[in-house]
């Protein structure tokens, strides 16, 4: 039986991650046998990448001349607080495979996220003496403003969006080209993100049975592998049916082909090329944002919180487990919230 787009996807991951191993030293494999229980592989993969990192800057930075993978259990043992410190420092401009990386907050956090997680279980082993990761406290994440496609009174960037996609307006001579071929399948995509929130990983890996339009829902396999069903407004299915018709009349597509959304050379689209094409509308409609899928998934989340107000609701939606996730995300909109409310009270208690 073919393997569905996420057990390659994880397959890919694992394949990886153990590549990445044989540049590490020994012990690392223990680390990585003991959390696969309860860990998914691309929470394994994201390990492999910041311990590489880590490992790089000890042979570096601290055991001097040393190799990577004559790095020993005891030599952790010998590494202080201070040394951590000095690697989350280190994470704002260093190199790795001869280019030049830097690290944000949040990039910063992972990696020590990942050292607390991999000195935490050599300490719970005994194999440590001291979980010196613990000690050091998280990069202070700065909070961002949600960049996302706004609609209102003054502008309506979602319509535009939409527009662009199913008009063309804008585009060049040569993206033009391939219009015709992909705007329906484009509108399905940019309606779909606008009109669920699905994550990016999500929606390359829906296939044709996903669906059911009776129930205007769908099934995504969401982070972590669990699946769930989502649900579609009128909008989101006209723009879907459109797609599926123009799908079933394409006989270049291999009979064997579930995936639900196909690229122009008649397979599962890429996140590469989503990425691209939701790049390419928004460039026209709103030059000076940085649209992304994300973007999109943060347009939804931020319009279902301001029209229900209910952030368990959106949290819900947008699949995080844990509501302050959520919160944290779309806090600034509950001014917007308590504006509205206040500005609606009715003094009298007549409505």
């Amino acid at each position: 039986m073919e393997k569905t787009y996420f057990e390659k996807r994880e397959i890919n991951c694992i394949e990886r991650t153990n590549g990445l191993l044989t540049e590490m030293p020994y012990f690392v494999r223990d680390f990585f046998i003991g959390v696969e229980m309860r860990t998914s592989p691309l929470t394994r993969l994201n390990y492999a990448y910041d311990l590489r990192v880590f490992f790089e800057f000890l042979a570096l930075k601290v055991f001097r001349g040393k190799a990577v993978k004559d790095i020993e259990l005891s030599d952790i043992d010998l590494i202080t607080a201070s040394d951590i410190e000095y690697f989350m420092s280190y994470l704002s401009h260093y190199e790795i495979n001869g280019k030049y990386e830097r690290c944000t907050e949040t990039g910063k956090a992972r990696k020590l996220s990942t050292l607390r997680s991999f000195y935490k279980y050599f300490f719970n082993k005994n194999m440590l003496k001291a979980n010196v990761a613990a000690k050091v406290e998280m990069p202070k994440i700065h909070e961002k403003e949600i960049i996302r496609l706004d609609s209102n009174e003054k502008v309506d960037e979602i319509g535009d969006m939409l527009y662009v996609v199913d008009s063309g307006s804008g585009l060049t001579e040569r993206q033009k080209s391939y219009h015709d071929a992909t705007k329906l399948r484009d509108t399905a995509i940019i309606t779909l993100f606008l009109g669920t929130g699905i994550r990016i990983s999500e929606l390359v890996g829906l296939n044709v049975e996903d669906f059911d339009f009776n129930t205007n829902s769908f099934v995504a396999t969401r982070k972590g592998g669990n699946r769930a069903v989502l649900y579609f407004n009128d909008e989101v299915a006209a723009a879907l049916n459109a797609y599926i018709a123009e799908r079933n009349e394409n006989t270049a597509i291999p009979k064997e082909e579930r995936a639900f959304f196909i690229s122009l050379q008649n397979k599962r689209i890429s996140t590469r090329t989503v990425q691209e094409l939701v790049k390419k509308y928004a460039k026209i409609v709103s030059p000076l944002k940085h649209i992304t899928p994300h973007k999109l998934r943060s347009t939804f989340g931020t319009n279902l919180y301001r029209q229900t107000g209910d952030i368990y609701v959106v949290a819900d939606c947008l699949g995080h487990k844990n509501v302050e996730t959520t919160k944290k995300h779309y806090a600034a909109i509950t001014e917007d919230i308590r504006k509205k409310a206040a500005m609606s009270l009715d003094l009298s208690g007549r409505k």
